[in-house]
């Protein structure tokens, strides 16, 4: 068996499929002494391509395919050689893996696809016998034998001349064998197309006599479409006829949508002059609420000042309670501002009264705008879709909770701004208002995504909101 694990590549191929001629085997013994490595020599010719994977075998005589081998040897590639000489290779077979019985066995060159490319004489694994030692006795026998040997010779060469002549042409026949099998297959495709265009004009006879039945039956059909379009003519000119109805039909349609069009436009203009209309509106209701903020900048200069005389009179009530012996004087001054005091009064009424005269025209001019922004946008919105109306002035989203049911002058409601509506804390009046609201806003919760405010005293309500917003 080969040194290698490797196993060579083999096929099943028959004898018939493989070419003996193109790995020429020299040299090949009768047979060869056991026990001893042997040599075997080959040529390869122009006509093999050796490659990685070629390999020789020796193989018992009777084989059929190439996986009967005993053993094998990986052929050596041939270096710096070109393809279009002959190339002299040897391999040495080792002993160990040799046969020991004496059948008759043979070189066998078999390629990287399985294939055998040539092979030698049979020879055997046997021992030399006496029968195979010439005994040479005397000089004319010597003689007789030289002049054998030189025959035998002039007949070898003459041999290898007619073998290299055979080898011409059996590669010659080779090459027309490829051509004869070549012209065999052009034969077969000729034949096998000949057989296709038989089929063929079979089947355009059979067309041809389709096409003569069909043309029969189109002249029918023919006939019948003559009449068809007779009809179709007479029927055009009655669709024609009620084509110009709706065509006229259609000036009619088109002269009312340009009337349409003109309402719409003067629509659209009205609802122009309705949207600058809100605007002086809205222009109005800002100079109002100007005029409310001074008023109420105006009442609480007043209410300082009432503040002031209620201080000079308690002074002046207890500078009297000590000065007795000057009351005459006194009460004069004492008349002269109380005198003072109701005229200021008065003035505050009087300027509650306008506040409030003020509010209610401010809630009426509010109740115009929203009147005419629904009018406005009549043509926009869906007439089942809730307005919302506009909050009040002075009305917080949530609220006011620092406002009372009603706003009433004195000194009271002043005292009522300055009570913490969540703790009831009351603060002095001279207290800033920035450190007022801190303490009111310390009380609540503001959501961070909404801006809606909470009580400190419902944490869990607002950490409920919170994680709402987490869900959206």
């Amino acid at each position: 068996m080969d040194e290698t694990l490797d196993e060579p590549p083999t096929s099943a191929v028959l004898l018939d499929n493989c070419h003996f001629s193109q790995v020429i085997f020299n040299n090949v013994e009768k047979f060869y002494v056991p026990g001893g490595d042997i040599t075997c020599y080959y040529t390869l010719t122009n006509n093999i391509a050796p490659r990685g994977k070629d390999w020789v075998g020796i193989f018992r005589v009777g084989w059929k395919t190439t996986r009967e081998y005993y053993t094998f040897m990986w052929a050596p590639l041939p270096g710096g050689v070109s393809g279009d000489i002959t190339v002299q290779q040897q391999i040495q077979f080792k002993a160990y893996y040799l046969p020991k019985d004496d059948e008759y066995y043979q070189f066998c060159y078999v390629d990287q696809d399985g294939v055998v490319r040539g092979a030698s004489v049979p020879f055997q694994f046997r021992a030399e016998t006496e029968d195979d030692i010439l005994v040479v006795t005397t000089q004319g026998e010597v003689e007789e034998i030289e002049l054998q040997n030189k025959n035998l010779l002039k007949e070898n060469e003459e041999l290898k001349e007619s073998c290299t002549s055979l080898r011409k042409q059996n590669m010659d026949l080779q090459e027309q064998l490829k051509k004869t099998q070549e012209l065999q297959n052009d034969f077969e495709s000729l034949k096998s197309n000949t057989k296709k265009l038989d089929l063929e004009l079979n089947s355009l006879r059979k067309e041809n006599k389709h096409l003569k039945e069909l043309d029969n039956c189109r002249e029918t059909e023919l006939h019948q479409l003559k009449e068809q379009i007779q009809n179709v003519t007479s029927e055009k000119e009655r669709l024609e006829n009620r084509l110009k109805t709706a065509l006229d039909r259609m000036d009619q349609l088109q002269s009312q949508v340009l009337n349409y069009e003109k309402e719409v436009e003067n629509l659209a203009r009205l609802d122009v002059n309705k949207t600058e209309q809100l605007e002086s509106l809205k222009e109005e209701n800002r100079q109002l609420l100007i005029s409310i903020a001074e008023q109420r900048e105006h009442k609480e200069e007043l209410e300082c000042a009432l503040e002031n005389l209620k201080g000079t009179e308690a002074s002046l009530s207890r500078f009297l309670q000590n000065e007795q012996h000057q009351n005459h004087d006194l009460m004069k001054e004492l008349e002269e501002k109380k005198h003072l005091f109701q005229i200021l009064q008065a003035k505050k009424d009087e300027t509650d009264k306008e506040n409030q005269k003020l509010r209610e025209k401010n809630e009426a001019l509010l109740r115009r705008v929203s009147q005419n922004a629904e009018i406005s946008s009549f043509s926009a919105v869906s007439p089942s879709q809730p307005q919302i109306p506009p909050p009040a002035i002075g009305d917080l989203v949530f609220g006011n909770p620092y406002r009372g049911a009603n706003l009433e002058a004195g000194a009271t409601d002043m005292a009522s701004i300055r009570k913490c509506p969540m703790c009831d804390e009351i603060f002095p009046e001279d207290i800033d208002t920035s450190q007022y609201e801190a303490h009111v806003q310390s009380h609540l919760l503001e959501c961070p995504l909404c801006s809606e405010t909470f009580e400190t005293s419902n944490k869990q309500v607002y950490d409920d909101h919170i994680y709402c917003h987490g869900l959206e």
